[in-house]
């Protein structure tokens, strides 16, 4: 059995998302999805009938400032990739401008069994256990990266 990254990451906008100052954000949303969707390791994202996830309910809260992303890719090193060598990189670096800094972790790493696509509960815990215990294999980040797990051939 391979396993695949999955990730979710939330974040709080400052504004409304029919408000100017999340314009550009907003007028950016089909082109970085598009350019996720092509982009070399891509498996999937959340998103509804609008094509972005800006509209999903979430187990979070109510509060239709809190946005959630979650996408699954064939490696950690595919998502790098992504985030920090595409296009992407530019909106990445305007993010304080369209959200709230984090008070907590608002991003999670965790192993998905090949062909598994995590729901918002699975995620939402995932996020939870590593925001109460840190980096472990169950939930991780960039910066403490945890291997896929291993299948022994008697458990195939």
């Amino acid at each position: 059995m391979d396993f695949h990254l999955a990730q979710l990451n939330i974040g709080r906008l400052l504004h409304p998302l029919d408000h100017p100052r999340i314009q550009e954000f907003v007028d950016g949303l089909d082109h970085i999805n598009a350019l996720a969707d092509q982009w070399p390791g891509f498996v999937w994202r959340l998103q509804t009938d609008s094509g972005n996830a800006t509209d999903v309910q979430h187990p979070w809260s109510r509060d239709p400032f809190l946005l959630v992303n979650m996408s699954v890719w064939k490696s950690p090193e595919d998502l790098k990739q992504f985030v920090y060598r595409s296009g992407h990189l530019e909106y990445y670096l305007k993010r304080s401008e369209w959200f709230e800094k984090p008070s907590e972790a608002h991003y999670v790493l965790w192993w998905a069994p090949e062909g598994h696509i995590p729901n918002l509960e699975e995620a939402r815990q995932r996020l939870e256990h590593y925001r109460a215990h840190g980096a472990s294999q169950h939930a991780f980040w960039f910066g403490k990266l945890f291997p896929a797990p291993e299948v022994s051939a008697a458990a195939v």
